[in-house]
Protein backbone atom coordinates (compact mmCIF):
# COMPACT_ATOMS: atom_id res chain seq x y z
CA UNK A 1 0.00 0.00 0.00
CA UNK A 2 1.24 3.26 -0.73
CA UNK A 3 0.38 6.43 1.26
CA UNK A 4 -0.49 10.35 0.31
CA UNK A 5 -0.22 12.77 3.06
CA UNK A 6 -2.05 15.70 1.55
CA UNK A 7 -0.40 19.39 2.55
CA UNK A 8 -0.90 21.30 -0.58
CA UNK A 9 -2.95 24.10 1.16
CA UNK A 10 -1.83 27.80 1.64
CA UNK A 11 -4.03 28.23 5.33
CA UNK A 12 -4.90 31.76 4.23
CA UNK A 13 -7.12 31.84 7.35
CA UNK A 14 -4.32 31.41 9.29
CA UNK A 15 -2.49 34.48 7.80
CA UNK A 16 0.17 35.66 8.73
CA UNK A 17 1.24 32.52 11.46
CA UNK A 18 0.99 30.96 8.25
CA UNK A 19 2.22 32.74 5.18
CA UNK A 20 5.53 31.23 5.02
CA UNK A 21 4.87 28.18 7.27
CA UNK A 22 2.75 25.00 5.98
CA UNK A 23 -0.03 24.84 8.72
CA UNK A 24 0.98 21.18 8.74
CA UNK A 25 4.46 22.08 10.26
CA UNK A 26 2.98 24.08 13.80
CA UNK A 27 3.51 22.46 16.71
CA UNK A 28 0.57 20.78 18.49
CA UNK A 29 2.78 20.16 21.88
CA UNK A 30 5.91 18.46 21.46
CA UNK A 31 5.35 17.59 17.87
CA UNK A 32 4.51 19.07 14.41
CA UNK A 33 0.87 18.28 13.43
CA UNK A 34 2.21 16.22 10.07
CA UNK A 35 5.03 14.40 12.12
CA UNK A 36 1.90 13.07 14.09
CA UNK A 37 1.37 11.19 11.39
CA UNK A 38 4.03 10.76 9.52
CA UNK A 39 5.26 8.73 12.75
CA UNK A 40 2.62 6.40 12.65
CA UNK A 41 3.13 5.67 9.01
CA UNK A 42 6.33 4.84 9.29
CA UNK A 43 5.54 2.31 12.03
CA UNK A 44 3.23 0.24 9.99
CA UNK A 45 5.33 -2.52 7.80
CA UNK A 46 1.57 -2.25 5.68
CA UNK A 47 2.79 1.61 4.44
CA UNK A 48 5.28 1.06 1.61
CA UNK A 49 5.87 4.65 0.56
CA UNK A 50 4.64 8.18 1.79
CA UNK A 51 4.50 11.25 -0.79
CA UNK A 52 3.99 14.04 0.97
CA UNK A 53 2.06 15.88 -1.68
CA UNK A 54 2.48 20.21 -1.16
CA UNK A 55 3.41 23.17 -3.73
CA UNK A 56 5.97 25.12 -5.09
CA UNK A 57 5.63 27.24 -2.51
CA UNK A 58 6.37 25.46 0.75
CA UNK A 59 8.46 22.54 -1.18
CA UNK A 60 11.90 23.77 0.31
CA UNK A 61 10.41 24.03 3.73
CA UNK A 62 9.26 20.55 3.72
CA UNK A 63 12.63 19.30 1.57
CA UNK A 64 14.07 20.60 4.88
CA UNK A 65 11.70 19.72 7.05
CA UNK A 66 11.95 15.74 5.92
CA UNK A 67 15.84 16.47 5.81
CA UNK A 68 15.92 16.35 9.40
CA UNK A 69 13.42 14.40 10.58
CA UNK A 70 14.26 10.65 11.59
CA UNK A 71 11.72 8.85 8.91
CA UNK A 72 12.36 7.16 5.75
CA UNK A 73 9.54 6.18 4.03
CA UNK A 74 8.02 10.62 3.32
CA UNK A 75 9.49 11.80 -0.60
CA UNK A 76 7.85 15.21 -1.65
CA UNK A 77 5.31 15.13 -4.49
CA UNK A 78 4.97 18.46 -5.88
CA UNK A 79 2.42 20.26 -7.33
CA UNK A 80 3.30 23.14 -9.66
CA UNK A 81 1.40 26.18 -8.07
CA UNK A 82 2.88 28.96 -6.03
CA UNK A 83 -0.80 30.26 -4.74
CA UNK A 84 -4.46 29.51 -3.41
CA UNK A 85 -6.11 30.27 -6.88
CA UNK A 86 -3.69 28.25 -9.26
CA UNK A 87 -4.18 25.14 -7.18
CA UNK A 88 -6.06 21.98 -8.81
CA UNK A 89 -8.19 20.79 -6.18
CA UNK A 90 -7.89 17.80 -4.03
CA UNK A 91 -8.77 15.14 -6.60
CA UNK A 92 -7.68 16.91 -9.43
CA UNK A 93 -3.97 16.70 -7.58
CA UNK A 94 -4.07 13.29 -6.54
CA UNK A 95 -5.17 12.39 -9.89
CA UNK A 96 -1.72 13.80 -11.29
CA UNK A 97 0.33 12.26 -8.10
CA UNK A 98 -0.86 9.20 -8.70
CA UNK A 99 0.29 9.49 -12.62
CA UNK A 100 3.43 11.37 -11.86
CA UNK A 101 4.53 9.17 -8.66
CA UNK A 102 3.11 5.66 -10.98
CA UNK A 103 0.81 4.53 -8.30
CA UNK A 104 -0.84 2.56 -10.60
CA UNK A 105 -2.20 -1.25 -9.12
CA UNK A 106 -1.80 0.02 -5.61
CA UNK A 107 -4.07 0.19 -2.31
CA UNK A 108 -3.91 3.62 -1.39
CA UNK A 109 -4.42 5.64 1.64
CA UNK A 110 -5.09 9.48 1.36
CA UNK A 111 -4.86 11.55 5.04
CA UNK A 112 -4.66 15.09 5.69
CA UNK A 113 -1.85 16.60 6.68
CA UNK A 114 -3.51 18.90 9.08
CA UNK A 115 -5.67 16.38 10.55
CA UNK A 116 -5.13 15.86 14.38
CA UNK A 117 -6.43 12.57 15.39
CA UNK A 118 -7.04 10.49 18.48
CA UNK A 119 -7.22 7.03 16.58
CA UNK A 120 -4.49 4.99 15.31
CA UNK A 121 -3.63 4.71 11.64
CA UNK A 122 -2.88 1.41 12.06
CA UNK A 123 -6.54 0.71 13.75
CA UNK A 124 -8.29 2.52 10.54
CA UNK A 125 -5.90 0.21 7.96
CA UNK A 126 -6.89 -3.17 10.28
CA UNK A 127 -10.47 -2.07 9.22
CA UNK A 128 -9.96 -1.19 5.73
CA UNK A 129 -8.44 -4.91 5.50
CA UNK A 130 -11.16 -6.14 6.96
CA UNK A 131 -13.45 -5.20 4.22
CA UNK A 132 -11.13 -4.48 1.31
CA UNK A 133 -13.51 -1.76 0.76
CA UNK A 134 -13.02 1.79 0.10
CA UNK A 135 -13.37 3.18 3.43
CA UNK A 136 -13.01 6.33 5.25
CA UNK A 137 -13.02 7.93 8.86
CA UNK A 138 -15.89 9.32 10.44
CA UNK A 139 -16.58 11.37 13.34
CA UNK A 140 -19.83 12.39 14.83
CA UNK A 141 -19.62 16.29 15.34
CA UNK A 142 -22.60 16.18 17.97
CA UNK A 143 -25.73 17.88 16.24
CA UNK A 144 -26.68 17.74 12.06
CA UNK A 145 -26.77 21.41 12.86
CA UNK A 146 -22.81 21.30 13.22
CA UNK A 147 -22.06 19.25 10.13
CA UNK A 148 -22.70 21.27 7.09
CA UNK A 149 -19.24 22.31 6.43
CA UNK A 150 -18.15 18.76 6.17
CA UNK A 151 -18.73 15.71 4.31
CA UNK A 152 -21.98 14.56 6.15
CA UNK A 153 -22.65 10.26 6.49
CA UNK A 154 -25.59 8.12 6.98
CA UNK A 155 -24.50 4.49 7.69
CA UNK A 156 -26.44 1.56 7.93
CA UNK A 157 -24.25 -0.69 10.54
CA UNK A 158 -20.46 0.67 9.04
CA UNK A 159 -21.78 0.32 5.30
CA UNK A 160 -21.84 4.07 3.92
CA UNK A 161 -25.27 4.46 2.16
CA UNK A 162 -25.81 8.21 1.69
CA UNK A 163 -22.78 10.81 1.27
CA UNK A 164 -23.65 14.99 1.05
CA UNK A 165 -20.71 17.26 0.24
CA UNK A 166 -21.36 20.34 2.82
CA UNK A 167 -25.67 20.27 2.91
CA UNK A 168 -27.42 22.73 3.55
CA UNK A 169 -29.55 20.84 5.56
CA UNK A 170 -27.43 17.69 6.98
CA UNK A 171 -29.70 14.48 7.95
CA UNK A 172 -26.90 13.30 10.07
CA UNK A 173 -24.28 14.65 12.52
CA UNK A 174 -21.85 11.93 11.39
CA UNK A 175 -18.97 13.64 8.86
CA UNK A 176 -15.99 12.44 7.44
CA UNK A 177 -12.84 14.23 8.30
CA UNK A 178 -10.22 13.53 4.74
CA UNK A 179 -8.90 9.90 6.20
CA UNK A 180 -9.69 7.82 3.01
CA UNK A 181 -8.52 4.41 2.17
CA UNK A 182 -9.41 3.12 -1.11
CA UNK A 183 -8.17 -0.85 -2.90
CA UNK A 184 -6.46 -0.46 -5.92
CA UNK A 185 -9.59 -1.04 -8.41
CA UNK A 186 -11.29 1.99 -6.25
CA UNK A 187 -8.69 4.92 -7.46
CA UNK A 188 -10.89 6.00 -9.97
CA UNK A 189 -9.79 9.36 -9.75
CA UNK A 190 -8.99 9.67 -13.68
CA UNK A 191 -12.48 8.29 -14.51
CA UNK A 192 -14.21 11.05 -12.08
CA UNK A 193 -12.70 13.70 -13.39
CA UNK A 194 -13.23 12.47 -17.26
CA UNK A 195 -16.59 12.95 -16.60
CA UNK A 196 -16.71 16.68 -15.80
CA UNK A 197 -16.88 16.03 -11.83
CA UNK A 198 -15.66 18.84 -9.32
CA UNK A 199 -11.69 18.10 -8.67
CA UNK A 200 -12.33 20.12 -5.32
CA UNK A 201 -12.85 17.99 -2.18
CA UNK A 202 -12.34 14.27 -2.04
CA UNK A 203 -16.24 14.67 -0.40
CA UNK A 204 -17.80 14.71 -3.56
CA UNK A 205 -15.21 11.94 -5.16
CA UNK A 206 -16.44 9.80 -2.28
CA UNK A 207 -20.14 10.73 -2.89
CA UNK A 208 -19.72 9.75 -6.06
CA UNK A 209 -18.25 6.50 -5.31
CA UNK A 210 -20.83 5.11 -2.74
CA UNK A 211 -23.16 5.15 -6.07
CA UNK A 212 -20.89 2.64 -7.84
CA UNK A 213 -19.57 0.26 -5.11
CA UNK A 214 -19.54 -0.60 -1.21
CA UNK A 215 -18.07 1.96 1.22
CA UNK A 216 -17.38 1.39 4.43
CA UNK A 217 -16.87 3.53 7.32
CA UNK A 218 -14.65 3.64 10.16
CA UNK A 219 -16.09 5.61 12.85
CA UNK A 220 -14.27 6.42 16.17
CA UNK A 221 -14.71 8.91 19.58
CA UNK A 222 -11.89 11.14 21.05
CA UNK A 223 -10.18 14.02 19.68
CA UNK A 224 -10.23 15.41 16.11
CA UNK A 225 -9.18 18.91 15.01
CA UNK A 226 -8.90 20.30 11.83
CA UNK A 227 -6.15 23.10 11.96
CA UNK A 228 -7.75 25.38 9.41
CA UNK A 229 -8.30 28.13 11.73
CA UNK A 230 -6.79 30.20 14.52
CA UNK A 231 -9.50 29.01 17.13
CA UNK A 232 -8.79 25.51 15.45
CA UNK A 233 -5.08 25.36 16.22
CA UNK A 234 -5.41 26.62 19.41
CA UNK A 235 -8.22 24.06 20.74
CA UNK A 236 -5.87 21.35 19.08
CA UNK A 237 -3.31 22.55 21.43
CA UNK A 238 -5.23 22.64 24.41
CA UNK A 239 -5.99 18.47 23.25
CA UNK A 240 -2.40 17.98 23.29
CA UNK A 241 -1.88 20.14 26.77
CA UNK A 242 -4.16 19.19 28.42
CA UNK A 243 -4.42 22.64 30.61
CA UNK A 244 -0.79 22.63 30.99
CA UNK A 245 2.31 24.98 30.20
CA UNK A 246 5.33 23.68 27.49
CA UNK A 247 8.05 26.17 28.64
CA UNK A 248 11.38 25.17 26.16
CA UNK A 249 14.14 24.66 28.47
CA UNK A 250 16.25 27.89 27.10
CA UNK A 251 13.23 30.21 26.51
CA UNK A 252 13.06 32.94 30.04
CA UNK A 253 9.90 33.42 31.69
CA UNK A 254 10.21 36.07 34.43
CA UNK A 255 7.66 38.25 36.71
CA UNK A 256 5.47 36.39 34.55
CA UNK A 257 1.86 34.66 34.79
CA UNK A 258 1.00 31.69 33.00
CA UNK A 259 -2.44 30.20 32.92
CA UNK A 260 -3.45 27.12 30.88
CA UNK A 261 -2.25 25.59 27.39
CA UNK A 262 0.52 28.43 27.27
CA UNK A 263 3.61 27.12 24.60
CA UNK A 264 6.57 29.61 24.88
CA UNK A 265 9.26 27.83 22.32
CA UNK A 266 12.93 28.60 22.09
CA UNK A 267 14.89 31.26 22.66
CA UNK A 268 11.76 33.61 23.47
CA UNK A 269 11.62 35.67 26.14
CA UNK A 270 8.54 36.70 28.47
CA UNK A 271 8.74 39.48 30.90
CA UNK A 272 6.33 41.26 33.58
CA UNK A 273 3.14 39.59 31.58
CA UNK A 274 0.16 37.49 31.86
CA UNK A 275 -0.26 34.54 29.06
CA UNK A 276 -3.44 32.27 28.77
CA UNK A 277 -4.00 29.76 26.26
CA UNK A 278 -1.76 31.59 24.39
CA UNK A 279 1.57 30.32 21.72
CA UNK A 280 4.89 32.58 21.44
CA UNK A 281 7.19 31.17 19.00
CA UNK A 282 10.69 30.89 18.81
CA UNK A 283 13.20 34.22 20.18
CA UNK A 284 9.79 36.34 20.30
CA UNK A 285 9.75 38.62 22.83
CA UNK A 286 7.36 40.01 24.95
CA UNK A 287 6.83 42.54 28.14
CA UNK A 288 4.35 44.04 30.00
CA UNK A 289 1.80 42.16 28.03
CA UNK A 290 -1.57 40.29 28.36
CA UNK A 291 -2.63 37.87 25.51
CA UNK A 292 -5.48 35.32 25.67
CA UNK A 293 -6.56 33.02 22.71
CA UNK A 294 -3.10 35.14 20.43
CA UNK A 295 -0.43 33.87 18.60
CA UNK A 296 2.60 35.33 18.64
CA UNK A 297 5.30 34.02 15.74
CA UNK A 298 9.03 34.15 16.11
CA UNK A 299 11.00 37.08 16.49
CA UNK A 300 8.35 39.28 17.00
CA UNK A 301 9.13 41.99 19.88
CA UNK A 302 5.62 43.13 21.66
CA UNK A 303 5.90 45.42 25.16
CA UNK A 304 2.59 47.37 26.69
CA UNK A 305 -0.17 45.69 24.99
CA UNK A 306 -3.68 43.62 26.23
CA UNK A 307 -5.04 41.41 23.35
CA UNK A 308 -7.44 38.66 22.87
CA UNK A 309 -7.49 36.69 19.31
CA UNK A 310 -4.20 38.35 18.24
CA UNK A 311 -1.94 36.73 15.29
CA UNK A 312 0.88 38.61 14.94
CA UNK A 313 3.21 37.99 12.48
CA UNK A 314 6.95 37.38 12.49
CA UNK A 315 9.59 40.09 12.58
CA UNK A 316 6.38 42.43 14.24
CA UNK A 317 7.50 45.31 16.43
CA UNK A 318 4.16 46.40 18.31
CA UNK A 319 3.91 48.63 21.36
Amino acid sequence: MEAVVLAGGYATRLWPITRHRPKMLLPVGEQTVIDRILAELEDDDRIDSVYLSTNEWFVDVFDEHLAESPFEKPQLSVEETTEEDEKFGVIGALAQLVEREDIDGEDLLVIAGDNLISFNVSEFLDSFDDHQAPTLAAYDVGAPADASGYGVIDVDGDEVIDFEEKPDDPASSLVSIACYAFPAEEVRFEEYLANGNNPDEPGWFIQWLVDRCSVRAFSFDGAWYDIGTPEGYLDAVAWALDGETLVARDATVENTTLGENVHIMSGARVTDSKLDRTLVFEDAIISKSTFRESIIDCESEVSGLDLAGALIGAHSELS
